[in-house]
């Protein structure tokens, strides 16, 4: 932890860093340890203590003290490495309150935790020791972030290299041949879904389903136990522990960051009526937002919604991340639903809310990446480029106009004989959404991703028109209607050879445009190789072969891993691709990318251009201003037509010859090499992309 006078200096949040609200959970020392639980409203706080063995047997019981703010302490040799324990509360009984003195709690800060069940659950005393062995965080720049989104259990549950043994866990991800694959595709930054402890809801386990996705903590501090060895869970949260930072160890020695989604923003305990695991049996009325009658104020969709305008939640939530940041030495975090977040006491959303501006200014978290998913389901939730300095955001706004080029726009040119829009906007996000994020933040506050998690993935893009969801007993109710998606003549699986091959082709445009664009790429894990959920848009339940990857590829697919892989050595080979800023007109920005576009003549665009939505073909020249690599010159080509079009390269200052480097047309990735003078006619085919150094 960072000195207690570093946070009190902080003046960006004083009631946040409350020094009452210091050195919640447990604290060990020589004689035992101190257990201090924050409640306003409690009248008696108990620490329940169990036999080491028999969870169901109490063999002490002690009562908390109030000491200052709210929080209730004891210290007790009792408290040691091993002590598995829960907290009862008592307090008034009122319209916001949920108070029972015979319920079992988990204590919110609890390192460790034993399972008996979704709404059953004990609290374990760790020691927390580890040997980092002078491994240090990669600490690598944005601007040469690349992010690799999985599920930590998926990635490698199907692994043929993997030991059976570690299959779908913490050491099966930092095995040699899941760090390989990494390191030979090129990624940078491994973004696990999460991973806090979780539960699966009621109704899934009513329907034989399961919660895969992790949506749905019941602890923001202890690791989920099902992830470790099976010997690691034999021996204990210490044991899960250990495999967990031995996992980020390994990551780091190969030069890889480990980001993880982060889930603050509901729990586990769904809406009145839903478990009393933890926080509703603490104070229910500070830890959740209600109106004054106690009913829910839900905007994340998921029964309750967190009160961060409440000092001791958003304390919770600064405490957690600090102790993943420190002690767990992750690299980075993406805030599921983080709108959230920033709500205030009138539940509006504020860029400047005190946790929000906590997370950015707090020392401890100086060093991680912090990635908002700028929405929620409430009202005013959609907030994406509104969040301040020192934040990334998910980029739905570049999702949806990358489908939309490349998929339903050209779906609806096949039914209308026109296409409906130009590439005006489509440039826009291929450079950085300057519409979207400010000049102070620049290109490098855009996460730009096409698919995620939720949703369909890549080759279900470009091969379903609707969900096919029925397999979640929603009766196909649940996912998103508006995916933008274009199935190229036939709903699903096809023998149409036509058919695949121009959704081969639409898969490359896709990932040529995420990887060669302006921001902050991220691929989600299993698109390089064309992984299906067989139109499933919403997998969140499926514990199965539905959602692990299968590592057996046809050679197609090992044709689009290698595109994957070329096009990630073009980005980090050509600092044009990546600038950090906006360029300024008429002046010298370090650090950015000067920014050139011509038409298909190869003259400078107009107006008209720009706006016809007949013209569905640019070029698009790229110089960097370096401060730290050369001068770097990239010419992208872009075309949006089915039908095949003939583009004159531009006569460029000092620029005399063109060198191809990629293609979309190419099956299969060469070498290129190519070289093309300026007014040299380069013919395109049907929808296509096409990259070139300019020398």
């Amino acid at each position: 932890m960072i000195p207690t006078e570093t946070l009190a200096d902080l003046a960006s949040a004083p009631g946040l860093l409350s020094r009452d609200l210091d050195d919640l959970g447990i604290r060990l020392h020589d004689d035992g340890g101190t257990l201090r639980v924050w409640s306003g409203e409690a009248t008696t706080v108990e620490l329940v203590v169990f036999d080491d063995t028999d969870l169901d047997w109490i063999t002490h019981t002690l009562p908390l003290e109030p000491v200052a703010g709210g929080v209730w302490s004891v210290s007790t040799p009792l408290l040691r490495p091993g002590t598995r324990y829960a907290v009862r509360v008592d307090g008034p009984h009122a319209e916001r309150n949920t108070f029972n003195p015979g319920t079992l709690l988990v204590e919110p800060y609890s390192r460790g935790l034993i399972s008996r069940g979704f709404d059953d659950w004990r609290s374990v005393v760790v020691e927390d020791a580890f040997d980092w062995g002078g491994v240090a965080k990669p600490g690598i720049r944005m601007d040469r972030t690349v992010i690799y989104e999985g599920h930590l259990k998926g990635l490698s549950k199907r692994h043929p290299q993997v030991p059976p043994a570690l299959h779908g866990t913490y050491a099966g991800l930092a095995h040699p041949a899941m760090i390989e694959h990494f390191l030979s595709l090129g990624v940078t930054s491994i973004q696990l879904l999460p991973i806090h402890a979780f539960a699966s809801e009621p109704r899934l386990l009513q329907h034989g389903l399961a919660n895969y996705w992790g949506y749905n903590s019941v602890n923001f501090f202890t690791p989920h136990a099902p992830y470790a060895t099976e010997e690691s869970r034999r021996q204990g949260p210490e044991a899960i522990l250990r495999e967990f930072k031995g996992m980020v160890k390994l990551l780091h020695a190969a030069g890889l960051e480990v980001i993880l989604d982060v889930v603050y923003n509901h729990t586990a305990e769904e809406g009145i009526g839903g478990p009393r695991t933890s926080l509703r049996g603490i104070d229910n009325g500070a830890y959740y937002r209600q109106q004054d009658d106690g009913v829910y104020i839900d905007v994340t969709g998921c029964g309750n919604s967190v009160n961060t305008a409440h000092d001791a939640a958003a304390r919770l939530v600064l405490d957690s991340l600090r102790y993943w940041s420190q002690e767990m030495q992750i690299d980075g975090f993406r805030f599921d639903l983080a709108a959230t977040l920033g709500r205030d006491a009138a539940h509006t959303f504020d860029p400047d809310h005190p946790l929000l501006r906590a997370i950015v200014d707090d020392p401890a978290l100086a060093d991680v990446k912090k990635i908002a998913e700028p929405w929620d389901v409430g009202m005013g939730g959609w907030q994406t480029g509104n969040f301040g300095p020192g934040w990334q955001e998910w980029n739905d706004r570049y999702r949806d106009r990358v489908r939309n080029f490349w998929l339903s726009d050209v779906d609806y040119a096949r039914r209308a004989s026109a296409p409906p829009v130009g590439i005006g906007g489509f440039a826009t996000r291929l450079a950085g959404s300057a519409n979207t994020f400010s000049a102070e933040r620049g290109p490098l506050a855009s996460v730009n991703f096409v698919t995620a998690h939720d949703g369909f993935t890549l080759r279900d893009l470009v091969s379903y028109d609707v969900k096919h969801n029925m397999g979640n007993a929603e009766q196909n109710r649940d996912g998103a209607d508006t995916n933008r998606s274009f199935n190229h003549g036939a709903e699903g699986p096809t023998s149409d050879e036509g058919i695949l091959a121009t959704r081969r082709k639409a898969m490359r445009n896709i990932l040529g445009t995420l990887l060669l664009s302006a921001g902050v790429p991220m691929l989600t894990a299993g698109d390089e190789f064309g992984r299906t959920q067989r139109g499933n848009n919403n997998a969140y339940c499926h514990d199965s072969p539905l959602t692990w990857l299968s590592w057996e590829h046809a050679p197609w697919q090992e044709d689009l891993f290698a595109h994957v892989q070329r096009l990630l050595f073009l980005r980090r080979e050509n600092p044009a691709l990546r600038p950090s800023h906006f360029a300024k007109l008429d002046e010298h920005t370090p650090s950015a990318s000067v920014m050139e576009w011509y038409d298909a003549h190869g003259e400078t665009m107009s107006i008209d251009r720009w706006t016809n939505p007949a013209n569905r073909t640019l070029q698009y020249v790229a110089t960097s201003t370096p401060e730290h690599e050369d001068v770097n010159r990239v010419l992208l080509m872009v075309h949006g037509n089915e039908q095949p079009v003939d583009v004159t390269l531009p006569a460029l200052d000092a620029a005399t010859q063109f060198v191809s480097l990629w293609s979309s047309e190419d099956e299969r990735p060469g070498e290129r090499g190519d070289v093309f003078d300026a007014g040299q006619v380069v013919p395109l085919a049907g929808t296509s992309m096409r990259l070139f150094g300019v020398r």
